[in-house]
């Protein structure tokens, strides 16, 4: 470590070890660039140019990350090609020990992990949320579950069929730029499944990711006696890595997270070059309120809207409540409303991330109250302490919008798309019966083009069944319950429609990146009998019982 430069220092890791470059990317920690945006920027670019000697950067500069070219990403996909043909053929009970020791992992090393997670810019309550999730994920109830869909095997008569998940190959992750830990680490169960893995740290974000992968992933892969070479984890510019995943014919899969228009085009263009796109695009989920719910609870979820400014996929981008409560619900949800805040990573109770498109969403809210939504609270621009700042002001009041009438309501961007936004609409149906009233607010959500996840709230039974049976879409789907809340055994990822494209499901990426592949292993089968005589499905016979019968 050089001399006055304290942070992590990261470089390429590829084969087993690190290569460090010339070129580096710096990391200056959040709350330093909300306090001095002019000064962090200036001490950030002139370490990166060369201007500043390593010697300058100060304890706000967190960490570093050497940027990698596309000869190191070559030979990461060899060396990955090569230890994935070794790791496939060790059993799947071993390989799936990399996911028990990489849960006993983040419970040791939890408050660091958040800490970088911080470093870069989430706020604290959610990297706790984030580290949750990965407990979740990896706990034992989904371990089992996971190891039983990976092979089955049952005997019938002189065989032993076999149904088993084969892994696909070397398999690149592009994490998106807004959560890159969580999900760059979604990778620890495509290494289960049997394969190689390439992380492509984003440039915009590249400390946490390397720094979760050396101090989760790794160990667990040597705990495990995984081959060097399983694991690369690069910092590159996404266009130029995307290009080379989808040229090179060592890549078999490729789990892409970005927009969905942009995802659905990248999607094509792997199945067109015979790869598997594995998808996690824009979610942009309804949840359901009906009028015998519980309204401060279904406030509360409603409310994780906000979480993050809105600039995370899974969280509630729209809700649909019956006329009957609307007004009660509204109370309730803009009391919550005001009261989430903006702040300093580090700060307990700061939810609100900083929002980079605010012209964006002044065009979508203008949009909708033209058509005639009405403001119920929010809609301007706040500086890191919550004080109004329309001019400079980086983060967004939490805002409620009401859309009258089911009709006409996916016409507005608001609703129709994901916004990335702490912006929720509260769509109010018609008021119709109830009889009539489900069947419509079902089949508008199901006709959502998004799919990620759903929720509703509601007590009555049938409203249950009935919203159950109606509404197809959707990797997840949850009942009177957290919406953006992780559980052991459901999934945290995946959709339909817009969310996952054509293929799009509920993702396990130990499931998602292999095949099934059907296995039959015979003990004295004749092979006339089997095309030519009779089929033979009872239970295996006695060797003296074979003798007579031949």
């Amino acid at each position: 470590m050089t001399r006055g430069f304290t942070g992590h220092s990261y470089g390429t890791y590829a084969g087993g070890r690190e290569r460090h470059g010339d070129t580096w990317v710096y990391t200056v920690r959040a709350s330093a660039m909300l306090r001095d945006t002019m000064g962090s920027v200036r001490l950030k670019r002139g370490l990166e140019r060369g201007r500043l000697p390593l010697e300058a950067a100060t304890a706000d500069v967190v960490g570093r990350v050497a940027v990698a070219d596309a000869q190191d990403m070559e030979e990461a996909l060899h060396g990955a090609a090569e230890a994935a043909a070794r790791w496939a053929a060790i059993p799947a009970e071993r390989r799936m020990r990399v996911v028990a020791e990489f849960h006993d992992l983040v419970r040791e090393k939890a408050d660091d992990i958040i800490e970088t997670m911080v470093a870069e810019g989430h706020p604290r309550l959610l990297a706790r949320w984030e580290v949750a999730g990965m407990l979740a994920n990896t706990g034992p109830l989904t371990r089992n579950w996971i190891a039983g869909q990976l092979e089955h095997r049952q005997t019938l008569g002189d065989r032993e069929l076999r149904l088993r998940r084969v892994p696909d190959g070397v398999v690149c992750l592009n994490p998106p730029q807004n959560a890159t830990v969580a999900n760059a680490l979604l990778g620890v169960w495509v290494l289960a499944g049997g394969n190689a893995l390439v992380v492509r740290a984003p440039r915009s974000a590249p400390l946490g990711v390397l720094h979760a992968l050396h101090e989760l992933v790794v160990p667990a892969l040597e705990r495990a006696g995984a081959p060097a070479g399983l694991l690369a984890a690069l910092c590159v510019p996404a266009a130029p890595a995307l290009q080379q995943w989808l040229d090179s014919p060592l890549v078999d899969d490729i789990m892409y997270f970005g927009g969905s228009e942009q995802g659905i085009a990248f999607g094509a263009a792997c199945v067109a070059r015979g790869k598997k796109p594995i998808l996690e695009l824009a979610g942009n989920d309804t949840v359901v309120v009906w009028r015998d719910a519980d309204l401060d609870r279904a406030a509360d979820a409603l409310a994780e809207a906000f979480y993050g400014s809105g600039q995370i996929c899974m969280v509630p981008n729209c809700a649909v409540v019956h006329p009957a409560v609307a007004d009660a619900l509204l109370e309730r949800l803009e009391r919550r409303a005001r009261a989430i805040r903006p702040g300093f990573p580090e700060e307990a109770g700061a939810l609100l991330s900083p929002v980079l498109r605010t012209d964006r969403f002044s065009e979508v809210l203008g949009q909708a109250t033209a058509a005639g939504a009405r403001l119920v609270c929010g809609g301007g621009r706040l500086d890191v302490h919550g004080r109004p700042d329309e001019v400079a002001g980086v983060f967004v009041e939490p805002t409620v919008v009401r859309v009258d009438g089911l009709k006409g309501a996916r016409d507005l961007d608001v609703v129709r798309h994901e916004t990335f936004f702490p912006l929720l609409p509260v769509v109010v149906p018609e008021n119709l019966p109830d009889a009539e009233l489900l069947p419509a607010v079902t089949a508008f959500v199901d006709a959502n083009e998004y799919g990620l996840r759903h929720s509703l709230w509601a007590d009555d039974p049938a409203v249950i069944d009935a919203y159950l049976a109606g509404v197809r879409g959707g990797g997840l789907v949850k009942v009177n319950d957290s919406h953006i809340g992780f559980l052991p055994l459901l999934p945290t990822h995946g959709g339909t429609g817009l969310t996952g494209g054509p293929g799009g499901e509920a993702n396990f990426p130990a499931l998602r990146t292999t095949h099934l592949q059907g296995v039959s292993v015979g003990h004295g089968v004749r092979p006339r009998e089997a095309v030519f005589g009779e089929e033979r499905t009872g239970p295996a016979r006695t060797g003296d019982e074979n003798e007579r019968n031949h």
